[in-house]
């Protein structure tokens, strides 16, 4: 049995999405996979969410405190972490760990006290090559680094200059993810409640996925000219333009976010029921909005929808081929 811990130098890196297509990976290999993902109280907010994910997608009983325990600080982690990580790995063949920074102590102190093997996931920036000084601490538990979200303009530089110079430096690398828009989406529910908006019907579609973002603002072509260049999108429209909401309507839009002040028109309420597109009232100015909308896709996060792309973009680019090493 093996302890796998995921680990980064930044958030937003992807850990939650890579441990969840390792594990459906191993799942499918027939092997009984565990998750763990201790957190310190005071910084716990959200990581319920991710346990609750991996409770679903590897069928696990544990209950969710167990899961995800969170500590009152790194002393009680410390003293706790082998009783909890106990109680998880009864059974299994691998259990993944999510854990906090890769400069953080007590990451190595619980990849010390689990003797787990290491798998470190760096998101795209112009420092990767700078980072490996975050990995030599953990010695030969260190698998290797998996590059996520790669951007296809940077995928000559990092697949050549960059990948060289970590295996240069004695970095095993494992994986480098391409970055697909697919993967960096949000649900309409998850924008509502990012942007503190209120739905106002369709709500059973509030786990479609947004994929791209229009402001009607922007618009000099006619309305449905306009919002027809992209598709399952959310348009961004101001309260007062109801000629620009119905334009978003006659596309493949997933929502609306009207802005402003100024009731919502029957008429635009009517047209969004009948094609079952959710109205969201945000409520602050257009440029407010896309600020807000800006820095919640910075810190989007992986749901169960986006699975099956995960898995496609894992399967091409992750090197699957050493996993059974792992398990010996």
């Amino acid at each position: 049995m093996v302890a796998l811990y995921l680990t980064s130098s930044e958030r937003g890196s992807g850990k939650t999405a890579v441990g969840a297509g390792l594990g459906k990976h191993l799942l499918n290999d027939g092997k009984k996979i565990g998750y763990l993902k201790p957190v310190i109280a005071s910084k716990a907010e959200g990581a319920d969410n991710d346990a609750e994910l991996m409770k679903h997608l590897f069928a696990l009983e544990e209950p969710l405190d167990l899961l995800c325990p969170a500590f009152r600080n790194e002393s009680e982690l410390e003293s706790k972490i082998k009783e909890t990580y106990a109680k998880v790995s009864s059974g299994k063949d691998a259990v993944i760990i999510e854990g906090s920074s890769a400069t953080n102590r007590i990451a190595r102190q619980i990849v010390t006290a689990l003797g787990a093997k290491v798998i470190i996931i760096e998101g795209y920036s112009r420092e990767l090559a700078e980072k490996t000084k975050n990995y030599a601490d953990f010695g030969e538990s260190l698998l290797g680094v998996v590059l996520n979200k790669v951007p296809r303009s940077q995928w000559e530089q990092v697949t050549s200059e960059i990948v060289t110079s970590l295996s240069r430096a004695g970095v095993n690398i494992l994986g480098v993810l391409p970055e697909d828009r697919s993967l960096v989406t949000l649900s309409v529910g998850e924008l509502a409640d990012a942007l503190h908006g209120e739905i106002l019907n369709s709500a059973e579609k509030s786990a479609e996925l947004v994929e791209n973002f229009m402001l009607g603002a922007m618009c000099i072509d006619s309305g449905p000219i306009y919002f027809s260049h992209k598709v399952n999108k959310a348009a961004v429209i101001r309260s007062e333009r109801p000629d620009m909401q119905l334009a978003a309507l006659e596309t493949l839009t997933r929502c609306l976010v009207l802005t402003g002040k100024e009731a919502l028109r029957p008429v635009v309420r009517q047209q969004a029921k009948a094609k079952n597109v959710p109205i969201i009232l945000a409520g602050d100015e257009p440029a407010t909005v896309a600020i807000d909308i800006e820095e919640i896709l910075g810190r989007t996060k992986f749901n169960q929808e986006k699975l099956p792309k995960l898995i496609e973009i894992m399967e091409r680019y992750f090197d699957f081929g050493t996993v059974p090493q792992w398990l010996d």
